[in-house]
């Protein structure tokens, strides 16, 4: 399981995993973990957190907000940022690239 999938598990409402989260968009899970990271990290910018998401990941604003409405919201937004920028820096990509590397064993 995923940090992300644990993260989702304790959202009311939310799908239960990564996968089944994307599923319902219709996008690849792997996309599905950037898109969230990259909302959590643009919930914090100025402007708007949708549009800035769409323009780092390339996806299609109406996808990142149905994924905004199945995490609950743009208030669980900042809840994804805080827990996935584990070393503070305010960027959680570079975490959760991190993350993803440990679990295929590279670093």
């Amino acid at each position: 399981m995923s940090l992300l999938d644990g993260i989702l598990k304790n959202i009311g409402g939310a799908p239960d995993d990564v996968a089944n989260l994307a599923e319902k968009v219709g996008i690849d899970p792997a996309m599905a973990e950037k898109a969230i990271a990259t909302l959590g990290q643009t919930h914090q910018m100025e402007g708007d957190t949708v549009e800035l998401a769409s323009a780092k990941t390339g996806l299609d604003t109406g996808v990142l907000n149905q994924i905004v409405e199945q995490i609950g919201g743009e208030g669980s937004l900042a809840s994804f940022a805080s827990m996935l920028d584990r070393d503070g820096d305010g960027n959680p990509i570079d975490d959760v690239m991190d993350m993803a590397k440990g679990l295929f064993g590279k670093k």
